[in-house]
């Protein structure tokens, strides 16, 4: 009987604990640095990636060729960005607790700033859904640009910003402090991380885009979020920490950071992973796809 070879033997293990999501051999790869905090990153249609240096008030862009330049300064203290289908980038601006909508030539148009007439306490993090509604977390964290020192809103919530964005909805209002989210790519479900409960939780989203059928995920909470092509949930904070769509733990990519604050697929085939920690920007190569790349 012929010895079973190595590499067979590699393929039965991952087989029976689950592949790594890293690409075999594949490090953790630095690519710029220097940074106050880096923070929101996401990808547009070709590949580049785009994130924020908020205390140093702009977006920056790194692009396919690797080279680094600023896109936008100042930048409504920008934190969590998103491209919609009409390639504006939809930044969650919270020097004046607003979401803008920034048009491929810079314009800024402001989508969102009170909800029945109160100030936002901050909008932190945001997913746009395929037919075009926006979905923010919106968090208290008192900044040192802000001339108040109280939240208007009683709560912290999730809020949605119909597709017709004519209309702000509270769709989440027993979460202790919302943060990371994301979505699948289908639309159907909606993945909140509460960052001060330290858990994350999955909804169903139904058709008008309320959320629905409240579901624990995972006993962790999450600056942001993203999701892969099979449903894996990456959360951040101490490095990346990666969970399958049942809520278990498969993965912990260490970033040499004191905080991770979000994470993007980006690159020509949306296979690698960009992190934005403290003071950098990282990069690692990933055998899967991310599920919501850019058009």
């Amino acid at each position: 009987m012929k010895s079973i070879s190595s590499a067979c033997l590699l393929f039965l293990s991952l087989l029976a604990v689950g592949a790594s999501v890293v690409v075999p051999g594949a490090k953790l790869e630095k690519l710029a640095g220097d940074f106050a905090f880096t923070e929101g990153p996401t990808c547009d249609g070709q590949g580049n990636i785009f994130f924020t240096d908020q205390p140093n008030d702009r977006i920056l862009k790194w692009s396919g060729e690797g080279k680094l330049s600023t896109f936008l300064q100042p930048a409504g203290r920008a934190n969590g960005l998103a491209f919609d289908a009409k390639r504006n980038l939809i930044a969650c601006a919270d020097e004046h607790n607003e979401l803008w909508s920034i048009a491929p030539d810079k314009t800024v148009t402001v989508l969102a700033k009170d909800f029945e007439g109160q100030y936002l306490n901050g909008p932190n993090d945001v997913w746009i859904a395929p037919n075009g509604g926006i979905y923010l977390s919106d968090p208290y964290y008192q900044r040192p640009w802000w001339q108040h020192k109280t939240k208007a809103l009683k709560t912290e919530n999730v809020f949605l910003l119909t597709p017709d964005r004519k209309k702000l909805l509270r769709v989440t209002e027993d979460l202790l402090q919302p943060n990371g989210l994301t979505g699948t790519p289908d639309g159907q479900r909606l993945y909140v991380a509460d960052i001060r409960a330290g858990q994350t939780w999955r909804y169903d989203i139904l058709p008008d885009g309320a959320l629905t059928n409240k579901t624990f995920f995972c006993a962790k909470g999450s600056d942001g979020m993203t999701i892969d092509e099979e449903e894996n949930i990456y959360l951040t904070g101490g490095g990346v920490t990666v969970f399958d769509k049942t809520g278990k733990q498969i993965e912990q990519i260490d970033v040499p950071e004191k905080w991770t604050a979000n994470v993007c697929f980006g690159g020509p085939e949306h296979k690698t992973l960009f992190i934005t920690a403290s003071k950098s920007l990282f990069s690692i190569a990933l055998r899967v796809r991310g599920a919501n790349p850019a058009k």
